[in-house]
């Protein structure tokens, strides 16, 4: 009888977990995966982003923990980031194998895109720190000084010096970029 009962109560704990996951999910997917959008501009690459943090979120941590929301912001930032990286890198190799299979011209279409500004700036930001980027991503994607420090594990007074930096620094990047 003991065993039963201990069961229930491992089956009720699990079906406890699910709830929880699944009211964490309906409440954070469309912002987790905004975040992702902001820095990405592609909604379908940026619902597997939010998709994934999902998972890495339940398969790591309690839906009912107190940092849940701050977590899911911060790895949707790092995550979009680390794709806008992994692209660039596949650029670079894909225009090198052009460039080896006999020097063929690359579409001007294709090479520059139609919001030039946009990628420049997508670029530049992939170039900066990852707490700076982050803070930038998280800011542009919506949320407040107190969600943005609380996402990053900082005061909320320290947010709008971050964010000067990190706008600074983004400035800086794109000029760098601009004149490669």
């Amino acid at each position: 009888m003991g065993v039963n009962l201990e069961a229930g109560r491992r089956h009720g704990a699990v079906k406890s977990n699910e709830d929880s996951f699944e009211t964490l999910f309906a409440a954070e997917y469309a912002r987790v995966a905004g975040i992702a959008n902001r820095v990405l501009a592609d909604p379908h690459e940026a619902e597997d982003v939010a998709q994934e943090v999902f998972i890495d979120f339940n398969r790591l941590h309690s839906a009912a923990a107190p940092y849940a929301a701050a977590w899911l912001y911060r790895a949707a930032a790092h995550k979009a980031l680390n794709r806008v990286r992994g692209r660039r890198r596949r650029e670079r190799r894909e225009l090198s194998q052009a460039a080896d299979e006999g020097g063929r011209a690359m579409d001007p279409q294709h090479v520059f895109e139609t919001s030039e500004d946009r990628r420049m700036v997508r670029q530049a930001l992939a170039r900066l720190a990852p707490k700076p980027a982050t803070v930038l991503v998280l800011r542009a994607s919506g949320l407040s000084y107190a969600e943005v420090a609380q996402a990053l594990g900082v005061g909320i007074g320290q947010i709008g010096t971050l964010l000067r930096r990190a706008e600074a620094a983004l400035r800086k990047e794109v000029t760098r970029g601009t004149s490669l």
